[in-house]
């Protein structure tokens, strides 16, 4: 059935005239009646009589009124319903640890009362985040994706780079530098847990592996954060890798160091994802407010070659 067909039959009865509608809806009294008619062909019924003052409905378009104005109505809220700004924002900011998370948490504070919903694709990887988002499923995500990976019908802007900290503990043999070049690393244990092979995080970890000759595993089992934490209080060896903006927390008596990287300093480059042409206005807004708000980034930034957006 022809919605155009149906506002033309409402605007009809509205005003009682042709003319009127025609006048209303911004166009020509025979298109009114084109339509009109092939209505009428579609339903298989009179729906209207014209009169000398005008139009009148039939007994048929008395019954079809009530439930063209139900089906009108249904379809101007499922137009609102996807309309720009018309519902929340949905962005996937991977884990409420790290630093995207900090950073639409930061936005939101900024920005009181944004209607948006932060979740976490945790289990997807950097492919299939981008199709989420190219279906809908999310609005944007946050993910760490080579230019030439990135989907027709996806936009994909670098706005928030995450500056690497080394985490140990008071006894490890680098707890009390004030700041380590990448290359002091090499030698190290590096102990990552949950790293899973196709992900972006273990091509990260791989390229800065290969680039400063250093030695990370996610050997053994992972029990979580908290079990991570505990094992770098109770190791002289062990050390970990987080960015400067994840929020993790240990209890005081296990007296962890953060110990920031420089010469250079290795960044998460995490590229926000959208549908392109997105005209969602917190959408928007996020984007201005990564640009002119995130972290001072040092000058000797160092990230993978395939992270140049």
């Amino acid at each position: 059935m022809d919605v155009e067909a149906l506002r033309t039959f409402l605007a009809v009865t509205e005003t009682g005239q042709f003319q009127a509608a025609a006048d209303e809806l911004g166009i020509s009294q025979q298109a009114v009646s084109k339509r009109i008619a092939a209505l009428e062909r579609h339903v298989e019924a009179t729906l209207l009589v014209r009169t000398f003052r005008g139009s009148r409905l039939s007994v048929d378009g008395q019954v079809f009124l009530p439930h063209a104005k139900k089906v009108l109505a249904a379809i101007e809220q499922a137009e609102h319903a996807v309309r720009p700004g018309s519902r929340p924002l949905r962005v996937d900011v991977l884990n409420r640890r790290i630093s995207p998370a900090q950073a639409v948490y930061r936005f939101y504070r900024s920005h009181p009362g944004t209607d948006l919903d932060a979740v976490t694709l945790s289990k997807e990887n950097a492919a299939q985040a981008a199709q989420a988002v190219l279906e809908g499923t999310v609005d944007a995500s946050f993910r760490a994706l080579p230019a030439d990976q990135v989907p027709a019908g996806v936009s994909a802007e670098r706005l928030l780079d995450a500056p690497l900290e080394l985490l140990v503990g008071p006894g490890h043999a680098l707890a009390d530098a004030p700041w380590i070049s990448p290359s002091d690393l090499a030698g190290h244990r590096i102990w990552i847990p949950g790293i899973r092979e196709g992900t972006e995080w273990a091509a990260f970890y791989q390229a800065l592996t290969d680039a400063f000759g250093l030695s990370i595993d996610a050997l053994g089992p992972n029990f979580g954060d908290e079990a991570l934490m505990d094992a770098l209080a109770d190791s002289a060896s062990l050390a970990t890798l987080v960015g400067s903006g994840d929020r993790y927390l240990w209890p005081q008596n296990h007296d962890l160091r953060r110990i920031p990287l420089h010469d250079p300093t290795p960044v998460y480059p995490h590229v926000l994802l959208f549908r392109s042409g997105d005209q969602h206005p917190v959408l928007t807004a996020l984007r201005d407010h990564l640009r002119t708000a995130g972290p001072r980034i040092p000058h000797d930034v160092w990230a993978p070659d395939w992270a140049g957006f």
